[in-house]
């Protein structure tokens, strides 16, 4: 799988998200947050690394009932899973090394 480069305006069910089978990393925030586009390039060389993760890249905000069940209050939280289960929590990655590190509890 590739890297989502735009953000999903509708978010999923909990349910839903938790049910996903494999590694799944999960990335909320928003587009115009300047803390989100500069973690992008981090995202991009990370990912590459790992083309059998799901990403999923949600708006979040006001209103938005995902990122409240998962405690989001920093942009971009990045949240990797394999088959439901929470693995690692990254918030406002500064480095690949520290996005890598997260993956490869996953791989």
């Amino acid at each position: 799988m590739t890297m989502t480069t735009t953000y999903a305006e509708k978010e999923p069910a909990r349910a839903d998200v938790d049910a996903l089978p494999g590694v799944t990393l999960l990335e909320f925030g928003a587009p115009w947050c300047g803390h989100c586009r500069a973690a992008q390039p981090l995202l991009a060389t990370a990912l590459a690394d790992y083309p059998g993760v799901r990403h999923l890249k949600i708006e979040d905000g006001p209103g938005r009932r995902l990122g409240r069940s998962f405690r989001v209050k920093l942009w971009p939280t990045l949240i990797v899973f394999k088959d439901g289960q929470e693995l690692a929590r990254l918030v406002r990655p500064a480095t690949v090394a520290a996005l890598d590190e997260a993956l490869v509890l996953a791989d």
